[in-house]
């Protein structure tokens, strides 16, 4: 899993057969302390994130898995962050 910000979102009205109705988001991927770290992507989202909110992805068969194992997709949101912590640090609290 890694972490990714929620930059966006993706509107695609005509979709490739089996392709879910699920949200698509660009997301940004990010280090434990928010700051950009890779190119923007998009994601399929079935938890229904937000712009703004740190989230969890997943790629490859790990995404299609998240979903549904026949999905034409690489990139999943599996989780909403709460809050992310390092030793005595709170490096992310949602708020």
């Amino acid at each position: 899993m890694e972490l990714a910000k929620v930059a966006g979102q993706v509107v695609a009205t005509a979709r490739a057969p089996g392709l879910p109705n699920n949200s698509l988001l660009l997301v940004q991927f990010i280090n434990e302390a928010g700051k950009v770290v890779g190119d923007s992507q998009v994601a399929a989202d079935p938890v229904g994130a937000g712009e703004g909110e740190w989230v969890l992805v997943v790629r490859g068969s790990s995404a299609r898995c998240a979903i549904d194992k026949d999905v034409p997709v690489d990139l999943a949101i599996v989780a909403i962050v709460d809050s992310v912590s390092s030793g005595a640090a709170n490096l992310y609290r949602k708020h």
